[in-house]
């Protein structure tokens, strides 16, 4: 609450607050700073999580069978017979003509 009191020609404006609206005046700082720390911890938790799932996973991933390489074809390979793999007929660029406008 703001009065004015008059000394002469001179005026003086007086703030006077009340004992509630200057302990939250006073206290909106500490509200403030705890709203941060929270919200830091809060941060640093989830960071804390998702590093430790990380890690799961990677030693999970490190772990697990790796899947077998596709067997190679029999042209690579002389030892392999034609009869275990099924003739294909593969081709390259060079058998493949587009029409060139």
């Amino acid at each position: 609450m703001t009065t004015a009191t008059t000394l002469g020609d001179a005026t003086f404006f007086l703030n006077m607050t009340t004992r509630g609206e200057d302990f939250l005046y006073k206290s909106s700082g500490a509200i403030v700073a705890a709203i941060v720390v929270v919200v830091i911890v809060i941060f640093t938790v989830v960071l804390i999580l998702l590093k430790m799932y990380n890690r799961k996973m990677r030693i999970r991933r490190e772990l697990e069978p790796k899947s077998p390489k596709p067997a190679a074809p029999s042209a690579l390979n002389p030892n392999s017979s034609s009869s275990q793999q099924p003739a294909a007929a593969t081709f390259g660029p060079a058998d493949v003509h587009v029409e060139t406008r």
